[in-house]
Order: structure tokens, then sequence, then C-alpha cells
């Protein structure tokens, strides 16, 4: 009886999980299509295939460089760094935040199709609804005025707004969410973080020394590579836009 118990609060808590993963999805997908909807005043128009096939290909790009996890000497082993998010980015500053929303939801899907997943799934989720977070202002703020500066402005902003959302986001859901998915104390997962840097004594700390480091790493990383390479390459894309406008694809 103890035992049934046990197995009906676990798919409890699976599927609260679930259903609180469909909502920010949905969310997510929605202010990117409101925003594109209501404030791009210039939104250039792709056919689908054009569309489709640019967004698959950055996926695609993203899901593989999700696959090459860095580890980092202040984190405990569960924060890893991958610069999936530079695909991502891309996309959205060429298609919009509708097209890097999606993106940033087939890089996970890829991801596990291909590993799996080692965190019962709250690591992936964490690293879409953060990375979110990061990839939509950022484009929001370059497609309301496209240009050098507001690509900067737009990144910075990115950069701090998943910091400080993914500090809280992991201190108050995914931190004690992760804990109890996997029957364990909070107490033995600060304590990994111990193990890495003596500073971690505490949740809050492992948040102070371990993931706003993270994230202003991970950010600022994003950052410079997108800013330097977007426009060598954005020519390119646009070159094909133009060709592909006079033969009326």
């Amino acid at each position: 009886m103890e035992k049934l118990k046990q197995t009906l609060l676990s798919a409890k808590e699976n599927l609260s999980f679930l259903l609180i993963c469909l909502a920010i999805s949905a969310g997510v997908f929605l202010i990117a299509y409101l925003f594109e909807r209501l404030f791009v005043k210039q939104r250039k128009r792709f056919s689908d295939t054009h569309y489709i096939t640019y967004t698959a290909l950055f996926s695609a790009m993203a899901g593989a460089l999700m696959l090459l996890e860095i580890p980092l000497f202040f984190a405990p082993g569960f924060y890893k760094l991958d610069l999936s998010e530079l695909p991502v980015m891309i996309c959205t500053f060429y298609l919009g935040p509708v097209a890097g929303a999606v993106s940033e939801f087939f890089k996970i899907v890829i991801k596990l199709i291909i590993k799996g997943t080692s965190t019962a799934f709250v690591g992936d989720f964490a690293n879409f609804a953060v990375g979110c977070t990061f990839v939509l202002p950022a484009s929001m703020i370059y497609h309301a005025r496209p240009g050098r500066k507001t690509a900067l402005v737009g990144l910075i902003c990115g950069t701090l707004i998943m910091t400080v959302f993914g500090s809280a986001f992991n201190a108050l859901y995914l931190i004690p969410k992760f804990a109890k998915l996997f029957h364990m104390e909070l107490d033995a997962i600060v304590a990994m973080g111990t193990a890495v840097n003596k500073h971690i004594t505490t949740l809050p700390k492992l948040i102070l020394f371990a993931v706003v480091p993270f994230n202003l790493l991970k950010g600022v990383l994003i950052s410079v590579t997108t800013f330097l390479l977007y426009k060598r390459i954005s020519p390119l894309m646009h070159k094909g836009d133009a060709l592909r406008q006079r033969k009326g694809v």
C-alpha cells in the first residue's frame, strides 16, 4: 500500500512538472508571436519553405552544439556550459522571435533524441526556459529597430534578463524540483557545490557563486560571438533573399 502511494505521488509530481513545462512553453510562443504581429512593423516575408528550412538548419546546429558540454571549475557537475544558443540567436535575428523560440524548442528535442536526459528532463526544460529569456528579449529589441546598436543593446539586455531569471528560477523552482524528482535533500545538492567551490555552503550561495556567473559567462560568450559573426554572414543570407524574391519563390 505504501509503495502504491509513493508511485501515485511520483506520478502526480511528474504530471505537475509536465503541465508547468507545457504552460511555460505555450506562454513563450504566444509572447513571441504577439510581439512579431504587433511590434515588428517592417517584418520581412519569407516563403514557408525558406522559413522552415532555415529554422530547421539552425535548430540542428544548436542541437549538435548542445551535446558539447564544458564543465566549469566554479560550479557543480550538473551545470555545464554549451554554446547552443549561438545558432538560435542567429536564427532569431534573421527570421524573428517566433523562429528563435521554435529553434530553442527543437534543439532540446534533437538533444533528447540523440542523448536522452540525465536530469529527469529538469535540466532540459531549464535550458529551454532560461535560453528563451536570453534569446527573445535580444531578438525583440533588435527587430523593433534593426541595427548594430540595437543588436548590442538587445544582447546586453538578454544577458542580464537571463541571469536574473535563471538565478531566480533555479532557486525557487528548478533545484527544489530536481531534488524532489531524484528524492534528494537540498543539502546534498549544496554539498555537490561545496565540493568544487568552498564558498557554496547554502542554496542562496549556490545561486550566487555558481548560477549567476554561469549565466553571465554564457551570455557574454554568446553575445560577443553573435555580434561578431552575424554581420559577417547576414549579407550572404539576405543576398539569397533578394535572389528568391526576383524568382518569386
